[in-house]
């Protein structure tokens, strides 16, 4: 291809698409597939996917389906076998009521939250989000011509929102204020006065949406007890779009189903935009996951345990080396790092690291261990690390990881940055 093409086919994309980055956490485990495939024994920490297989009786559920007939194209957003169920999940798991014409099913979550943004932002929109945050929030609000307001929650504070600094945050042009609990990266779980108080400013300050995203609900640890948004401040239904799915906590990632709950206009108005853009998820995975959350929690209640482990593991090694000192995430599957001690280093080989980028491109070149910088999730002191691996092959991570770090030494802070897109 000549320079000619290559300017063509530059000239060829929108301004839009400009402001679009392809999502860190699969770009880097892309990468860490490629270096695999060359024979390189590499170690992925960095996707936010469990290693569990989909339980048999939610496949062969599918299977029926298909068997059935059940393959034709169903209503755009979704068919009333699987609103039904997700009405049934919320009212029986939640102890709240919602009829079908309040929910909306899509191919995954992160399609959930494009079309209610699409069908809700005007240009300049505000979007607020507490950062940390979930990679791709950011980028479909400033692909969609909105504004994003960055809320800060220390980890000192448990990553939980400092409610001044929300009421602060708040404005004329704030149409949503996003919570996600259990967190990712963070693993924070939003206690149910947190959420009240979220609630109670909302409902008084502003005419804000709020999507509260809680697709990692069942994956707790310890004593932690998740509570939906609407649970604690029930005031609020008619304006909170309640985000789900099953990909995280039945092993479906691969099914691509998501759903959420609502006020029936906003749903309604998501639909359209459904229709137009994408059409109905997979009928098959409808089924699979209506199955799902009629009957799967017992199939898949032993996985917590194997999880907490793994989480133990995880923090216990890298606190006892003094390598890292991690707190422990009360859900989801993330330990979520602060790396920022090491800025100015380096190490024997002379590769410095003076940014969370830099130190995920080290791990990578030395330990041969893969994670996601903080960066992504709009937090540059930390690094995001997956215990969504056999606990044998996590042990043998961790210690890559401590032996790694164990070789930096500090250094001149002057040197580029590792450019991760």
């Amino acid at each position: 291809m000549n320079d000619f093409e290559n300017d063509l086919d530059a000239s060829l994309l929108s301004d839009r698409v400009a402001l679009v980055t392809m999502s860190p956490t699969i770009a880097i485990s892309q990468l860490a597939a490629s270096l695999k495939r060359t024979g390189q024994d590499i170690l992925s920490l960095a996707i936010g996917e469990p290693d569990f297989d989909t339980p048999a009786p939610i496949i062969d559920a599918a299977q029926r389906a298909a068997e059935a007939g059940f393959t034709r194209y169903t209503a755009a957003d979704g068919d009333i076998v699987i609103k039904s169920a997700v009405c049934r999940k919320y009212k029986y798991e939640n102890g709240m009521e919602f009829t079908p014409d309040e929910v909306h099913v899509s191919g995954g979550c992160k399609q959930v939250i494009s079309n209610a943004f699409a069908a809700t932002l005007n240009p300049g929109d505000e979007v607020i989000l507490l950062s940390p945050y979930w990679v791709s929030y950011l980028d479909v609000v400033e692909y969609l011509g909105g504004k994003a307001v960055i809320v800060p929650c220390e980890e000192a504070a448990g990553f939980l929102p400092n409610i001044d600094q929300l009421r602060n945050a708040l404005g004329p042009k704030t149409k949503w204020v996003v919570v996600n609990s259990p967190n990712n990266p963070t693993g924070a779980v939003y206690p149910p006065e947190v959420l009240r108080q979220i609630g109670t400013l909302v409902a008084q300050e502003s005419r804000s949406l709020i999507l509260f995203d809680e697709i990692y609900e069942h994956l707790l640890f310890d004593d932690c007890v998740h509570v939906s948004l609407l649970a604690a401040a029930p005031e609020l239904r008619c304006r909170t779009l309640t985000v789900n799915g099953v990909s995280k906590t039945f092993a479906m990632t691969g099914w691509r189903l998501g759903y959420g709950v609502g006020p029936a206009w906003l749903i309604e108005a998501m639909a359209r935009v459904q229709s137009q853009l994408a059409g109905n998820c997979s009928s098959i995975s409808q089924a699979a996951a209506a199955f799902a959350l009629d009957h799967g929690q017992q199939l898949v209640a032993p996985w917590r345990a194997i999880m907490q482990e793994r989480r133990d593991t995880l923090c216990d090694v890298l606190n006892r080396n003094g390598s890292l000192n991690c707190s422990r995430p009360g859900g989801a599957f993330y330990v979520f790092a602060d790396v920022s001690r090491y800025f100015g280093t380096r190490s024997g080989d002379g590769d410095l690291v003076q940014s969370d980028r830099d130190m995920a491109t080290y791990l990578l070149s030395k330990a041969r261990v893969a994670v996601v910088p903080g960066s992504a999730f709009g937090c540059p002191t930390h690094i995001r690390l997956s215990f969504t691996v056999p606990t044998t092959s996590l042990k043998i991570g961790v210690t890559r990881i401590c032996d790694a770090l164990a070789q930096l030494v500090s250094a001149s802070p002057s040197h580029q940055t590792a450019d991760w897109q």
